[in-house]
This record gives C-alpha cells, sequence and structure tokens, in this order.
C-alpha cells in the first residue's frame, strides 16, 4: 500500500470514510472550477475540520496520475493541467504562445533572477539600454508587475514577477527556475549579457524591501523615475 493510501485508509478506519470522500470531492469540484491554481491553505478551510488536506490532495494526485488531466502544484498552489504526453492533441486549439523578442525574453529573466530589481539595474546587467516598452509588453502579459519604489535618488520603480509568470512557465515557486549552469547549457545567457553575470537564488517575497516604498495611489506608469536612451 503507497503512503498516500494508508494515509486514506486510516481516515476510513477511523470511521470517516464518508467524509473523507466528501471532501476529496468538494476540492475536486473547486480545483476544475477555478481559473488560477489554487492554495493549500484556501482549498483546506472548504472542507471540514479533522480531515487533512495533503491527505485529500495526495488521493485526487494519484487517481489522476494515469488519466488525461494531472493534478500538479504550480505556481504555489494546485491545478489540473493536460497531461505532458497528450500536449500535442491540444496543440491546435490552444491559444498561440506569446512570442517575446530576445530583449524581451533577456529583461524577463534578470527581473525573475533579482528582483526587486530596477530599469536602471536591468540595464547595467544586460549591459544595454531598454526600451519602456519592453517592459510593458512584460506588464501586459501578466508576467511583470510593478512593486514599489527604491529608496535612491530618482525613486524609480522596483519590478518583479507574478503568479501568472509561475503559472505559465509551469513553475510552482520561483526557486525551481534553473541555475547558472544550467542557463549556460541553454546558450541562452551568451551574447549581450555581461560576462561576469551571477544568477542568485531567486526570490519573489510580495513583500517591500527595506529599500523599497509603496507606489503611492497617484503613481503614473509612464513615471518610473529613470530616463536613459531606449534602444531594446
Amino acid at each position: 500500500m503507497t503512503g498516500a493510501a494508508a494515509e486514506s485508509g486510516d481516515v476510513e478506519a477511523d470511521g470517516g470514510a464518508e467524509a473523507f470522500a466528501q471532501a476529496v470531492r468538494v476540492v475536486e469540484a473547486l480545483l476544475f472550477a477555478s481559473a488560477a491554481p489554487l492554495t493549500t491553505d484556501a482549498l483546506g478551510r472548504a472542507i471540514p475540520a479533522g480531515i487533512a488536506i495533503d491527505q485529500v490532495l495526495a488521493r485526487l494526485v494519484e487517481s489522476y496520475a494515469l488519466r488525461g488531466v494531472n493534478l500538479r502544484q504550480v505556481a504555489g498552489g494546485w491545478a489540473f493541467r493536460t497531461a505532458p504526453d497528450l500536449g500535442y492533441l491540444l496543440a491546435a486549439e490552444a491559444e498561440p504562445p506569446r512570442r517575446l523578442s530576445r530583449a524581451a525574453l533577456e529583461v524577463l529573466s534578470i527581473i525573475a533572477y533579482h528582483q526587486p530589481v530596477t530599469r536602471a539595474e536591468i540595464e547595467e546587467i544586460r549591459g544595454v539600454a531598454t526600451a519602456k516598452g519592453t517592459l510593458d509588453i512584460l506588464l501586459e502579459a501578466g508576467w511583470v508587475r510593478l512593486r514599489g519604489r527604491r529608496r535612491s535618488p530618482g525613486r524609480p520603480i522596483t519590478y518583479g514577477t507574478t503568479p501568472g509568470f509561475l503559472d505559465h512557465f509551469g513553475l510552482d515557486r520561483i526557486d525551481d527556475l534553473p541555475g547558472l549552469e544550467e542557463l549556460k547549457g541553454t546558450g541562452f545567457i551568451e551574447g549581450r549579457l555581461t560576462r561576469d553575470l551571477a544568477v542568485p537564488v531567486p526570490d519573489d517575497d510580495p513583500g517591500l524591501r527595506d529599500d523599497e516604498d509603496p507606489l503611492g495611489d497617484l503613481f503614473s506608469p509612464l513615471d518610473d523615475g529613470e530616463g536613459g536612451s531606449q534602444q531594446g
């Protein structure tokens, strides 16, 4: 008997088989109805006290393991996703993937690894000026967000990634991103990125850091507190 089966078996042995089965159905329904991943805490609040949400999720993961959809951890929550080996069946119906320029991919990767980061800091890492339009594309895609303002001259805006970024790229947490050696292996960080590029352990904690202030209610998206040329 697997660990998940043994755990749920303990619940059933205690006379809670019916309650456990109902909890599984409730969580299953919530996950199917949700357009975004649901956290373990949110799902746990929807089932009766005394039933372990981890056991319920384990039962669903096991139940859907060999089916056309699988239950997966993405963007810090849980969601049903098409089984990897069947993805080709939906390729014709799926919305065409958003195609990003090389510049946008570079900026997105820098934000993901170095957040919170300002446009000037992005340009320093890339070694080339960054167009405001490049950041606008990432904001419109829902993969990047405005975090706050750096406590430095000009009070430049800081940028960070969103749960939508994790969901789109199939990541559960930001530290699931590949490390420096993996990035070198893909050839992605060659070219215009500086040779002394360091890839830190990424952190997308939504809370403002000690050197950040809130954006403010009267913030204008066109005012990022930084000038500079716009070349790519």
